[in-house]
This record gives structure tokens, sequence and C-alpha cells, in this order.
């Protein structure tokens, strides 16, 4: 990139790691130079909360009303109904109506930490999709947007053409999406006033559409920008775990696991993530991320609860924090575990520590708990385990047990009256 950005929003986050291609990124610094930019991303609702993937995207919103400007999160109420196949080698499963709107309610809590709501002129407005996409007309669509798309045009979009290319199934449904989510554009500029469209790279020919097609339609001047593929230094997808997908929402992901996941990133990863994750300055995010030997760890504890704080709240990065050196500088058990309660019915003929270490959520199949106890990686309150058929009852448990699969996952367990 040879053009420096002049606006706060845009040096900010090139400064940061988030800008990966723009479509005239001198134009779009004028906006912003000139006054207030309304710009939006968008966030289909396929679970009851996002992943840590999505937290790039959020912190560009934020970033944008920290610098003066209005963000806008929608919520694809309606293109979730038909899945977008960007990234995606098989088709994605249809929702019910009542679970889209059961993920919109849980995916709100995590834009309410980040984002301020309301009426003001930097302050975003609640937008869901389906509002006018519920509403179309198909034979008014294909008049009025279907025909500034072209089928070749189309097929020539990554999304498209890399599931074609192996010979992939890709339904009519998904094939229309592109055109819901450049409509969605058009609606959100005529509506807010919105010239600014942003997202993954994943998102460039969605977002290039979009522009297009208000200058099409509208004769009116917007802008796309997307952010780069974020990759962990030891190559692992950004918001995967061992487990799976890391929650924002803490009925997904405790906080202790949240902060954990932040804790034990490779060394090569606390400046970036810092620089992209948290607010503090980019100076001391660099000094941060230049620390090697033993004090990288304190840099990692800085990283985890300051994103932590964002997300969850500073009770629960602190709360986080206390239990992690309880349980690795103590030895001790830590409030703040993911617990598992077993009531008296539970526990009326005794549970192997296999199935404890499933119940936990340590593991996700005895099979995987046998094996964990034969390669010597579980412990019962920091003593080996041995043994996966070792029953415990209710007396076993007159005090919580705090069970250890390696050196990094922990949780309790815990008998309920």
């Amino acid at each position: 990139m040879t053009y420096t950005p002049k606006s706060d929003f845009l040096a900010t986050i090139v400064a940061r790691g988030f800008m990966a291609d723009c479509t005239d990124l001198e134009g779009l610094d004028e906006r912003f130079r000139s006054g207030v930019v309304t710009g939006y991303i968008g966030f289909d609702l396929t679970a009851t909360s996002l992943h840590i993937g999505n937290l790039v995207q959020i912190m560009m919103l934020r970033w944008m009303q920290k610098t003066g400007h209005r963000p806008i999160t929608l919520m694809g109420g309606g293109t979730t109904k038909v899945g977008d196949p960007s990234g995606k080698d098989e088709m994605r499963k249809i929702i019910s109506v009542d679970q889209i709107n059961a993920n919109a309610d849980g995916i709100r809590k995590v834009f309410s930490r980040y984002i301020s709501y309301g009426d003001g002129p930097t302050d975003s407005p609640l937008v869901n999709n389906a509002d006018w996409l519920d509403k179309l007309g198909y034979i008014d669509f294909l008049r009025d947007i279907g025909k500034h798309f072209t089928i070749n045009r189309l097929l020539a979009f990554d999304s498209i053409k890399s599931r074609l290319d192996r010979e992939q199934a890709l339904s009519f449904i998904e094939f229309n999406y592109m055109l819901l989510q450049a409509y969605d554009y058009l609606e959100l500029n005529r509506r807010y006033g919105c010239v600014l469209q942003m997202g993954g790279s994943d998102q460039w020919g969605n977002i290039v559409s979009g522009t297009d097609l208000i200058r099409r339609v509208d004769a009116t001047e917007a802008f796309g920008l997307t952010t780069p593929l974020v990759t962990r230094a030891d190559g692992k997808k950004m918001g995967k775990s061992a487990d799976g997908a890391v929650w924002l929402n803490e009925e997904r992901m405790s906080s202790y696991e949240f902060w954990q996941w932040w804790r034990n990133v490779p060394d090569a990863d606390v400046g970036k993530f810092l620089k992209m994750f948290t607010e503090l300055p980019i100076d001391e995010c660099e000094r941060l991320g230049a620390l090697g030997g033993s004090d990288v760890n304190e840099a990692k504890v800085r990283l985890a609860n300051e994103v932590t704080m964002l997300c969850r709240g500073e009770p629960a990065a602190a709360a986080a924090e206390a239990t992690s050196r309880e349980v690795f500088e103590k030895g001790g058990i830590g409030d703040d575990l993911p617990t598992l309660e077993l009531s008296a019915t539970d526990l009326s003929d005794g549970i192997s520590a296999a199935q404890l270490f499933v119940r936990a959520g340590l593991v996700k199949s005895g099979k995987e708990a046998k094996r964990l106890i034969a390669e010597n990686g579980a412990k019962v309150d920091d003593e080996p385990l041995s043994d996966a058929g070792k029953m415990f009852d209710a007396a076993a448990l007159e005090a919580p047990i705090k069970l250890s699969a390696g050196k990094k996952r922990h949780a309790l367990v815990k008998r309920i009256p």
C-alpha cells in the first residue's frame, strides 16, 4: 500500500493491521476527513454467539465509533435463511426462523459491550435485513436488481468459482446470496446514508457487487474495505481451540476458558493480537510483543486481561486471572473454573473417571478420556489418574474435586443437593 491515510479511522486500522483491500482508499480517506461516515458489517445469525474469529470485524466497528463515525451492525435475519457460500465447502444447513431470532438475541449481547446503540449522530442503529428482505417480491427483485448481475460475473468470483472447481454442490438459493448482500448495501445506503461496507477478505466479491449496484441503480458513490484473514503463528485458524470455537458469549464459554485461550496464544502472536484486539497504544503493544523468555508470559496475561475486559467486563477478567494464578502457581482449585454439578441422582450408582472428564467437557468421548488417562495426561486434585474405571460416588464428592487434562485445561466437579 503506497498511500498513507490521514483520517483518524483509516490511519488507526492500517497501523493496527486491519487493512487488506479497499475499492478507493484515497477517496474513502477524504470522506472520513470531511464528515461523519456511516459504515456497516453484516453478521449472519448462524449461532447463539459470535466467536473470536468475528472480533476483527467487531473491533473495526468499535474503532469507527471511537473516531467519531457511525457504525451499523447489520443482523442477517434475512440472509441467514439463505446461507453465505463464501469460504464454505458445502451448503449451509437451513435454520428455522425461531432459531434465527434466538441467535440474534444472543449476538446482540456481545455487540452491546463494544458498540454504543441509540439515536445520536455516532450511535449505531439496530438493523436487521429481514426488515426488507422478508418483504421482497421475487419478480420485482429479479427485474429491478437481478438485471444488474450477469451469470458470467458471478461465476468469476472466488466464493462461487472455488466451490465449482472442487465439484462441490452449490445450491440455487446460495447462488442468490451475493445479490441479497448487494441489495442490503443499497437499502442501507438509502435508509441511513451508509457509504462503506466492511468485511473479511473472503467477502471482497460480495462487497464489490454492492458498491457496483449502488453506482448502477442510484448513481451514488460507495466504498468497500476488507480485512486480512487472521491466523495464529502456529497456523491454526483464528477463533478455534482444541475443542472447537472460542465463543464470545458467557453462555457458550466461561470467562476463565476465554481468558485462558488468550493467555496461551503463541509468543509470536502477542504483539499482533494486542494491536488488533485491545485499545492499548501501539507503542505499548510493540513493547509487550517484543518481550522474550519468561517476560512474555506477563505480556500474555496483559493480552488476556485486556481482551476479556472488553468482551466480558473487568470483574470477569480479574476473576479469571485470579483463578489462573491459584491453579497454576499455587496448585489450588480456583473459584472461576468451569464447573460440572452432579446431583444425588447422578451419583446414585457412581460415575466413572472417564465419564467425569466427558461430562466436564475436557474430552469429547469416553474413548478420548481413556486415551488421555492411559497417556498419563489426566489428574484428579493434581494427582495422576491411572484408572479410567475408577468410580466416584457422593462420598467422594463431599468436597469439590479438580480435574486436569494436560497442563492447561481444568474443571471443577461439585456435588449439589
